[in-house]
C-alpha cells in the first residue's frame, strides 16, 4: 500500500510517499481503509524531530494522526465495530499511520462518523475537536456564564474551541486578524480582538479561563487578563511536569526535564496568581462519540480551509506549517 513515510528527521526531503506492507489488526484493532486524513502542526513538528524527547519510534515510520474511513476487518476481541462501518479516529501518539491507504486503530480510539459528514469533513475533526473538548471541559472546567479567552480562534483547534466553549455556556473572546474575524463571529464568538492592531493586555483581570493556541507574546499578555486564581491551558508554549505525569504515562525523568524548561513560564504564572498547564490531548472514542452527537445536533460546524489529494501531501504540510490556514487542512486518498 502507499503511505507517507518519515525516513529521517529534518525538512520535507526526509519524508516521501512510498510502498509499505499493509498493517494487520491485533485483537483490539479495527483495520480501516483511509478515505481522508487531517493535518496538524504535530505532523510537521514530528517530522522535524521536535518531539523526539517524547516519542522516538523506529524509523521508517508512517506519519499521520487522524483519519476517516471504512472498516474492512476487525480483531478477534472487537465489540463496537463491524465491517463496513464508517469511522473517524485519532490514532495513538506512538502508533500514528493515518497518512496511508490502510491503518490499524484501537477500537477505543475510534467512533462512528457523524451521519451528515463526508469523509473529508470527518477527517478534519478528531485531533482538533478532542483537544478543544478536553482542554475546555476537563482541564478548565468551563461553566455557564464564565468569560473565556481563546487565542487564535480561526485556526484548526480554535474553530472547535469557540463552539465548544459556547456549548458549555461561556462568553467567548478570541484573537483573529481582519481576515479571520468574520469566520470566528460566524462560530458564535462574542468579542474579537484584532491581534495585528490591539493589545489584549488592556482587559486586566477579566477572564475566568484561558486557552492558549499561540504561545509567545500572546501567552505573556494572557497572564495579565486572567482573574487571580484562574487557569490557562496551552497547546503552543512549553510543557510542564503535569504534562509528563498526566498526559505521557507518568514519566518521571521527562517530568524533571519539563520542570526545568518550563520554570520561567511557571514563575510568571505564579506571579500573576494563575495556574499554567500544557496539554497533550489523548485519543478517546467516547469523547469522539460525544463530538459526533454535537455535530449531528448542529452545535458544531467543521471548518475546512483546503483539501489536497494525497499526492500533494508535502505541499499540504507546508501550508499547515505556514500558519495561514483558517480551519483545518485535509488530504484525500484515491
Amino acid at each position: 500500500m502507499r503511505a507517507y513515510v518519515l525516513k529521517h528527521y529534518g525538512g520535507p526531503e526526509g519524508s516521501l510517499l512510498m510502498d509499505v506492507p499493509a498493517p494487520r489488526p491485533g485483537p483490539h484493532d479495527i483495520l480501516v481503509v483511509v478515505r481522508a486524513a487531517g493535518l496538524n502542526p504535530v505532523d510537521f513538528k514530528f517530522r522535524q524531530g521536535k518531539l523526539r524527547a517524547i516519542l522516538r519510534p523506529k524509523l521508517p515510520f508512517v506519519l499521520g494522526n487522524e483519519l476517516a474511513g471504512e472498516v474492512i476487518a476487525v480483531g478477534s476481541d472487537v465489540k463496537r465495530f463491524c465491517m463496513g462501518d464508517r469511522v473517524f479516529a485519532r490514532v495513538a501518539k506512538d502508533r500514528a499511520g493515518a497518512f496511508a491507504e490502510q491503518v490499524c486503530v484501537d477500537e477505543d480510539h475510534a467512533a462512528h462518523m457523524p451521519r451528515d459528514l463526508d469523509f473529508t469533513e470527518a477527517a478534519a475533526v478528531p485531533l482538533a475537536a478532542l483537544t478543544a473538548l478536553q482542554a475546555l471541559r476537563d482541564e478548565l472546567g468551563v461553566k455557564p456564564g464564565q468569560e473565556v479567552f481563546i487565542s487564535g480562534g480561526a485556526g484548526g483547534v480554535g474553530t472547535f474551541a469557540i463552539q465548544i466553549a459556547k456549548w458549555l455556556g461561556a462568553r467567548v473572546t478570541t484573537t483573529a486578524s481582519k481576515r479571520g474575524e468574520a469566520l470566528v463571529r460566524s462560530l458564535g464568538c462574542d468579542e474579537v480582538v484584532d491581534y495585528t492592531a490591539q493589545d489584549i493586555s488592556k482587559a486586566r483581570g477579566r477572564f475566568d479561563a484561558g486557552f492558549d493556541l499561540i504561545g509567545g507574546k500572546t501567552l505573556e499578555q494572557m497572564f495579565e487578563i486572567m482573574k487571580p486564581g484562574t487557569k490557562i491551558v496551552s497547546i503552543a508554549a512549553l510543557p510542564e511536569p503535569q504534562t509528563a505525569i498526566k498526559d505521557l504515562g507518568g514519566r518521571r525523568a521527562l517530568a524533571a526535564m519539563f520542570w526545568l524548561i518550563s520554570y520561567g513560564i511557571r514563575s510568571r504564572a505564579r506571579r500573576a496568581g494563575i495556574t499554567y498547564r500544557y496539554l497533550f490531548m489523548h485519543p478517546s472514542g467516547g469523547d469522539l462519540a460525544q463530538i459526533a452527537e454535537l455535530i449531528e445536533q448542529g452545535k458544531l460546524k467543521v471548518i475546512i480551509d483546503k483539501a489536497y489529494p494525497v499526492a500533494r501531501i508535502s505541499e499540504a504540510l507546508a501550508y499547515v506549517e505556514s500558519g495561514r490556514a483558517k480551519g483545518k487542512v485535509v488530504v484525500t486518498m484515491s
